[in-house]
């Protein structure tokens, strides 16, 4: 299987790589011109590459016609992730790349046994686990990991930007064949998935969830509703002026027939 690397220099049936994954590709992997490469534009596009040049810290190609990447899913998901101890995040993001997740944000929360310390830096080594999980499983675009939200506050405040947010929680509630066998669920685009820390959630952080998730779900089903009659006023729409055509052509062809009948008697 081709190796697989992302650039954002890529257009015109040309791409390129530079820094690291130059150096990886061309001294590590050895590569030669005339080698082909998958590269994936962080769009979930991906094109074939056809190494044409290498030069110190830099790899040129020639690229085929993008195609969509097979390995995205049709929803974007954002895993909300309790922060774990004992350096636990890494195979959390690890792990949840390689399911398909989109964005990693992890949080702080009253149970949670871990507590803040360099987060900037760890940040760094978080992202670059997620970019070579993204390599070493197929994806098509760089998901993302966040700094730590400070609270659970935090991160209900987030829940007015998704369509459906799963909160996972051990004191109970309804399965997730539930969820995605009825509306929103099943039309979702945007899903927020929340788990806890190895402590859990406390009551009150359960209930502020439960409440947000809510207000999160009205909202996206009356933007669904607005959604859905706009579309019907604009399909209303053309078709009356699909209908008034019709009429003006008639109209046009019958002004037609009676011009040419008066002249056939003249």
């Amino acid at each position: 299987m081709p190796h697989r690397y992302f650039t954002a220099e890529v257009g015109n049936g040309r791409a390129a790589l530079n820094g690291t994954d130059a150096h990886h590709l061309a001294d590590v992997m050895r590569a030669k011109i005339g080698e082909n490469v998958i590269l994936c534009d962080t769009h979930a596009v991906e094109y074939v590459g056809t190494i044409t040049s290498i030069q110190p810290g830099r790899v040129e190609f020639t690229v085929t016609e993008g195609y969509p990447s097979a390995a995205e899913p049709s929803v974007e998901v954002t895993l909300f992730a309790g922060y774990p101890k004992l350096g636990k995040l890494e195979d959390t993001i690890r792990h949840s790349v390689e399911l398909g997740v989109t964005n990693v944000v992890p949080f702080f929360s009253r149970y949670c046994v871990a507590a803040p310390k360099k987060e900037e830096a760890k940040n760094e080594r978080y992202c670059r686990v997620a970019v070579e999980a993204a390599k070493q499983c197929g994806r098509g675009i760089l998901p993302t990991v966040e700094l730590p939200l400070p609270d659970f506050n935090a991160v209900c405040d987030r829940f007015k930007d998704y369509d459906l947010v799963l909160f996972f929680y051990e004191c109970g509630g309804v399965s997730l064949r539930e969820v995605f066998n009825k509306e929103p669920g099943n039309r979702a685009k945007r899903i927020a998935v929340v788990t806890g820390s190895e402590g859990g959630f406390a009551a009150e952080e359960a209930a502020r969830a439960e409440v947000e998730a809510r207000l999160a779900r009205e909202a996206a089903e009356k933007a669904a509703q607005e959604k859905a009659a706009a579309e019907a006023r604009a399909r209303e729409e053309a078709e009356a002026r699909a209908r008034a055509e019709a009429e003006r052509r008639a109209q046009e062809a019958k002004a037609r027939e009676e011009a040419e009948r008066k002249a056939a008697q003249e």
